[in-house]
């Protein structure tokens, strides 16, 4: 049985420290994988993938997570700070309106996938793995969402309201963390980036 209790406080420490080490990096997507980097260590229940029916065959329990910030023209969304993508995948264009990273952008509602498969309209952007259970929150910024962060996991009903809950609390923290290091400023060296 998952202990809560502790999964806040490590939760509560983690975003300490993933702020402090953001406010201390070189520039935007440096700030963001502070983040980015911490959430697949803390989020999602550990034990998940050993109950039945949660792993398919041939599939391992594995964690990723990044981020994708709306382009100024806000016709695509940028992703940035990846773990555990393929390298090639860093700094990928999608549509704006594209799966579930374009509903959160769109809605500016933090979401819970617990199971994947039961989302007929799931894209899979990941092209390490297929996620069978992720969060998503907006980046928020004076009532806008500059776009989304999300950790995803392969084993289903990893994610549960209490990451989630989580999950809001470092969108914030990146969200602000990437506006303080000039985050807008860094899309003109990205041009002629690959879109997807």
């Amino acid at each position: 049985m998952r202990d809560l209790a502790a999964f806040r406080v490590d939760a509560l420490r983690a975003l300490a420290r993933a702020g402090a080490a953001a406010s201390d990096a070189a520039g935007p997507e440096e700030a963001l994988w502070a983040i980015t980097r911490t959430l697949p260590a803390l989020l999602g229940d550990r034990e998940a993938h050993l109950k039945p029916g949660n792993l398919k065959e041939g599939e391992t329990q594995q964690f990723a997570c990044c981020a994708f910030v709306v382009t100024p023209d806000r016709k695509s969304q940028l992703l940035v700070a990846p773990v555990n993508f393929l390298p090639e995948q860093r700094h990928t264009l999608i549509g704006i309106d594209l799966g579930h990273p374009g509903h959160v952008v769109k809605t500016k509602q933090p979401l819970l996938l617990a199971n994947t498969d039961e989302h007929k309209s799931f894209v899979k952007i990941l092209q390490t793995f297929r996620a069978g259970s992720a969060v998503f929150a907006p980046l928020p910024w004076k009532g806008d969402a500059i776009g989304m962060i999300v950790c995803a996991a392969q084993a289903r009903y990893t994610m549960t309201e209490a990451d989630l809950e989580a999950h809001v609390a470092f969108s914030h923290l990146a969200a602000a963390q990437w506006v303080a290091h000039g985050g807008t400023s860094v899309f003109p060296a990205y041009a002629g980036i690959q879109t997807r």
